[in-house]
């Protein structure tokens, strides 16, 4: 199986998963509950079409998350491939919950929609052995409607962190040039604490990236990170990012300001308070002006709110210390990675934006993983195992120097 496709179906097993990460949705009164109601939903498969995993398949793979993380959910071949073998119960499963909900799904349907989702292939079950199943089972189970029930307000601070990018003010450099600046902030739902905010030059993923990785190391890690549909937001990048550090990504739907009000209101706050008091020929430089709106933040948080019971957002944040998910200090570097995929060539080189790379001669001639920091001073393969093994610059003239053991050829005696 193709890299590219094994990461997109752990993404997808991922989404499934996720709201369990960091506890129970409060609709469900247990995890058996929540499999059979994320099973009833189904998923959209990476090859478009859409699939409803077995409750038992879910459960598999919230456990494997749970012990090993995001690269326990990659799919991978199995050993005994190309030998055929009895239906196991969570193919069993499977099977009775197709069969269950769309009583008019033939034999030869299920075992394409089983091959499809990577739950079998054709070198493991016959579609015959599908059939004998089927014409053996009783069918007992009857389906049930679901509501994928959405609350908006959270009762609790680090369940849900808004975010959201706004036009800042025009900052004249040094060199006389005017820049347009703009601001990315990161408002708690619960308790309207800014827990993440910068001003920078562009406004693209990498630094959405930058606040989202400071207020984790900070803070802590939300259940769920709200985002518009924009491109610096929308993208594989942010699933596998909120993949690895056991969080979720909700993207709001078009036209629906009501989605990120919090955030909105607060950008028009710190335009009202803090820009419209802003002398901008005392700024010349990104680091004062983000200095400038630092002392603003911190004002802000310590302020009651009006909406907080007399509280302020800081008050308001820190009162519930059982709700902070921290991550290891010495994990934070590593998870914050983004990642690409190469071939390398037969030489053992890789290519990124025009910048060559060697790396180890096990990998040439393959399609790798490789994860890199957004300033490209640290790049890695990732391996069978899911350890990163760093790689270095192309330097053919300390290569033209290292001496290369010559092959023997055996034949005769010594």
């Amino acid at each position: 199986m193709k890299q590219e496709l094994a990461q997109d179906i752990a993404l997808m097993r991922y989404s499934i998963i996720s709201p369990l990460i960091v506890g129970l949705p409060d609709e469900y009164r247990s995890k058996e509950a929540y499999f059979r109601a994320a099973s009833a939903r189904g998923a959209l498969h990476p090859n478009g079409s859409f699939i409803h995993p077995a409750p038992t398949s879910i459960k598999r793979w919230y456990q494997h998350y749970q012990k090993n993380g995001f690269d326990a959910l990659l799919p991978s071949s199995r050993s005994d491939e190309g030998t055929s073998r009895k239906i196991d119960p969570d193919l069993e499963e499977q099977i009775r919950y197709l069969k269950t909900t769309y009583p008019r799904m033939s034999a030869a349907a299920i075992f394409r929609q089983l091959c499809t989702n990577g739950s079998t292939n054709r070198n493991e079950l016959s579609e015959s052995t599908v059939n004998r199943f089927l014409n053996n089972l009783a069918l007992k189970e009857k389906t049930t409607d679901n509501q994928d029930m959405r609350r908006y307000e959270r009762a609790h601070v680090n369940e849900v962190w808004c975010g959201d990018s706004s036009v800042g003010p025009y900052l004249k450099t040094e060199d006389g040039k005017k820049h347009k600046v703009y601001v990315i902030a990161l408002i708690d739902d619960a308790s309207r604490y800014i827990v993440g905010i910068d001003v920078f030059f562009n406004d693209n993923f990498v630094n959405l990236m930058s606040v989202m990785k400071a207020a984790v190391a900070k803070f802590g890690v939300p259940k769920l990170f709200n985002f518009d549909n924009g491109s610096s937001y929308k993208n594989k990048q942010m699933d596998l990012l909120a993949a690895r550090i056991g969080s979720t990504v909700h993207y709001d739907q078009p036209y629906t300001p009501t989605q990120k009000a919090k955030v909105e209101r607060w950008f028009r706050t710190m335009k009202d308070q803090w820009m419209a008091g802003l002398d901008m020929r005392d700024f010349h430089t990104l680091d004062k002006l983000r200095g400038s709106l630092y002392t603003y933040v911190s004002q802000y948080n310590q302020r009651i709110h009006s909406s907080l019971n007399g509280k302020s957002p800081q008050e308001r944040y820190f009162s519930e210390p059982d709700c902070f998910q921290r991550l290891p200090e010495d994990k934070i570097d590593q998870l914050f990675l983004l990642e690409l995929e190469r071939r390398v060539s037969i030489d053992c080189v890789v290519t990124i934006d025009h910048i060559e790379y060697e790396v180890d001669y096990r990998f040439a001639k393959q399609r790798i993983r490789l994860r890199y920091s957004p300033d490209m001073e640290s790049i890695y393969v990732v391996e069978a195992d899911g350890t990163l093994t760093p790689i270095r610059l192309l330097n053919k003239v300390e290569n033209a120097d290292i001496k290369r053991e010559k092959p023997r050829l055996y034949g005769g005696d010594d």
